[in-house]
């Protein structure tokens, strides 16, 4: 008798498929185990900002969890800024998205209208609830944009629950890490502080630019290990990503930051990020 090859059949969203045939690719490790990488970027005009940081960090960030990237810098660059063409939204947000499959890495990237926080918004600044959920300074995924995030979700939908706009994280040894999708930042005696790497945030790419804005305005800016009192004995307080860029933090739970008010330097930066948007940096 014959010996037949059996076929791989998946049961997927009511219909029992061919594995070929499934819309997504359910038996890959990238789908299983969350093995994978994002970037998250805002274009402007058509233009990515800060484009070369991010595809950077994604390099980087490939080779710590093992991940192929199977185009070069420049072919990368070349397809987001087709992809941004076709979007016809003065502002988008642009996602790159890499996943392991089992003989390579797959990619996405896609773009959609993004929706612009008022600048009002900006005025009266965020609300952030301390997360019941801690972050793991020693774990690698902490260091990297992985699209294993459950955590950082889930915390997120907590602060949301909540009334708030934001979760901030704090590590096993109580030290401020990072909110679920932003760095933070606090001002005190006109010297800015943000936790260090080694607390267990993401490297991003505004916070990077913080420093570079600190470094050209001559403001002092320290790296270290803080707690929540001294959030709370802030001057002033911001969080940055690449799609709000600089956001005031004026509220932490129910107490008000230098009386949940935006602070001088907030305010600068967050005009001196836009003068950035408008020329649409690091194109």
């Amino acid at each position: 008798m014959q010996n037949l090859k059996m076929r791989e059949t998946v049961f997927f969203n009511g219909e029992f498929l061919d594995v070929k045939d499934a819309k997504i690719p359910v038996v890959s490790p990238g789908f299983l185990y969350g093995w994978g990488l994002f970037e998250t970027m805002r274009s402007c005009n058509g233009k990515i900002i800060y484009l070369d940081q991010h595809l950077k960090r994604l390099k980087n960030s490939c080779v710590l969890i093992n991940l192929k990237l199977t185009y070069s810098t420049v072919k990368l660059k070349e397809i987001i800024r087709k992809v941004v063409l076709t979007n016809a939204s003065k502002e988008a947000l642009v996602k790159l998205i890499l996943w392991k499959s089992k003989l390579s890495t797959e990619i996405a990237i896609l773009a959609k209208k993004y929706e612009v926080y008022p600048e009002q918004k900006y005025k009266k600044g965020f609300k952030v609830k301390v997360s019941s959920f801690t972050q793991n300074r020693d774990f690698l995924v902490s260091r990297v944009k992985t699209t294993s995030r459950l955590m950082l979700e889930l915390a997120f939908q907590e602060a949301l629950a909540g009334g708030f706009d934001e979760a901030l994280l704090f590590n096993s040894s109580g030290c401020i890490a990072e909110g679920t999708r932003s760095n933070i930042f606090f001002v005190k005696n006109k010297t800015i502080f943000t936790p260090s790497l080694d607390c267990g945030c993401l490297n991003g790419v505004t916070r990077k630019v913080i420093f570079d804005f600190a470094q050209e305005e001559k403001v002092k800016i320290t790296e270290g290990k803080f707690n929540l009192q001294d959030l709370y004995n802030a001057d002033e307080a911001f969080l940055t990503n690449s799609l709000m860029g600089v956001m005031p933090l004026v509220t932490v739970e129910n107490y008000k930051i230098a009386k949940g008010k935006r602070g001088m330097l907030t305010k600068y930066f967050i005009e001196k990020y836009n003068y950035l948007l408008e020329g649409a940096s690091g194109k």
